[in-house]
């Protein structure tokens, strides 16, 4: 894959959907602009576009919780990836494995 293929959006952004490479549970979901995306292929490190601090972050520059690229796989659309990676730690920032530990949402009618 190369960020030439990539469908940005008009923003410039890319949703990237970050998934335990090992267990398969989905950890986050985060934006990368083009740079993100390099940076996380060169770097093997997962890579992200702040989009309230307008800056690249690398996860977990601060806290230590870094995620190590295992493969980045792009959706048959061109405007979605799926990274996959092994955590070196939680991945949410209130200290959860994952983003969606704390609520679940039931369709009207399911159990």
């Amino acid at each position: 894959m190369s960020v030439e293929q990539i469908s940005f959006d008009d923003r410039g952004l890319v949703p990237g959907i970050v998934q335990d490479a090992d267990d398969g549970r989905v950890l986050m979901l985060a934006w990368l602009n083009a740079e993100a995306v390099q940076a996380t292929l060169t770097t093997g490190l997962a890579t992200f576009w702040s989009r309230s601090r307008s800056e690249l972050w690398v996860k977990g520059a601060t806290s230590g919780n870094t995620q190590q690229v295992v493969e980045v796989d792009l959706d048959c659309d061109g405007d979605t990836l799926l990274i996959q990676v092994r955590p070196a730690g939680p991945a949410c920032h209130t200290g959860d494995d994952t983003c969606f530990d704390a609520r679940t949402l039931t369709a009207a009618g399911s159990r």
